[in-house]
């Protein structure tokens, strides 16, 4: 005789949002068709931060979005929070949903007595109660290691070249890296666009002036053509402006700026609009507020993306297969 009580177990996709960029999220749901797990938070009055969901989450499929955007520690410690709220709340299975990957920029020690913040914050995430991670384009794709579970590494490029590919066709196209160590990502762009030539910025720095790009040299075939530059992120816009007018004054007749997060941060929208890019084109993994915004900008919803990689990690599918086609 068997003892115990037999029972079906029902799976559950739940989805909840941090308060940074609740119309990402909102969007992730609609492609989902489920509706976002509603929950109490604020701010106490010295800056401590509560959550609490107002539905039960026990034995579910939780996943928790974020954005990180500025205050950055804010939503990241609010992300936290949910995530514990979650594990001792008994959801079954905890996913961190990170469009832009807080301190990803921090991935290594650049010199003695420095932190390595990425990894950091991936055991942060662990120690909360997160099982898994899903991300979209990290600053290096080996960060990937820090975590101590399943990351699944979304990439945008698809999406953004479909844009670039559908309103430059017929152009004449290079794609630039803004720095040599981009390089193989221009070059995958350049395969992705039917094969088109790839060129990068080479950065000659006085070693008397630490941190300060004193030269320029764009090395690659520019001159009549419209040049891609492609990175990870747009922060301060000083990286991309620099290599917009670098290309110009080497003969280029456009330069397309392109980047997966847009950070946008200080004087960034000024250097933007005084670059005399023909488009700036950003994703909205991170919120991109109408006072940053101007006509040459185009932002594309990454929710599609992170709905259906969500859908597959919910039932145990192929996330790979988003991009390559295989399982």
């Amino acid at each position: 005789m068997v003892s115990g009580k037999p029972g079906i177990a029902k799976r559950q996709l739940i989805l909840l949002s941090g308060r940074a960029h609740p119309e990402l999220a909102e969007a992730v749901a609609k492609d989902l068709s489920v509706a976002i797990t509603p929950q109490a938070a604020y701010d106490f009055a010295n800056g401590e931060i509560f959550v609490r969901f107002e539905e039960s989450v026990r034995g579910a499929d939780a996943f928790v979005m974020q954005s990180h955007t500025a205050p950055v520690n804010d939503w990241l410690m609010e992300q936290l929070l949910m995530v514990d709220s979650l594990k001792r709340a008994s959801a079954k299975r905890i996913t961190a949903v990170v469009p832009s990957y807080p301190y990803a920029r921090q991935d290594r020690k650049y010199a003695g007595r420095e932190p390595v913040s990425a990894r950091l914050v991936a055991d942060m995430f662990k120690t909360a109660g997160a099982d898994r991670i899903v991300t979209v384009d990290l600053h290096t794709a080996q960060a990937q290691g820090f975590f101590d579970g399943p990351v699944d590494h979304l990439h945008a490029m698809w999406l953004l070249c479909d844009h670039v590919g559908s309103r430059y066709r017929g152009e004449d196209l290079t794609i630039v890296s803004p720095d040599a160590g981009r390089t193989r990502l221009a070059e995958k762009w350049a395969d992705l666009l039917g094969g088109c030539p790839i060129a990068f910025i080479h950065k000659t720095r006085d070693p008397l002036r630490p941190n300060e790009v004193v030269a320029n040299r764009v090395v690659g075939d520019v001159e009549g053509r419209t040049c891609v530059v492609v990175d990870d992120m747009i922060d301060t816009a000083l990286t991309s402006t620099t290599a917009a007018r670098q290309l110009l004054e080497q003969g280029a007749k456009d330069v397309v700026l392109v980047a997966t997060h847009g950070v946008l941060s200080g004087d960034a929208y000024d250097r933007l609009i005084a670059s005399k890019a023909r488009e700036v084109i950003l994703t909205d993994t991170l919120p991109i507020p109408q006072e940053k915004r101007f006509p040459g900008m185009t932002v594309l919803s990454i929710a599609p993306l992170l709905a259906r990689a969500i859908q597959e990690v919910f039932e145990d599918g192929s996330v790979t297969s988003l991009f390559d086609g295989n399982a």
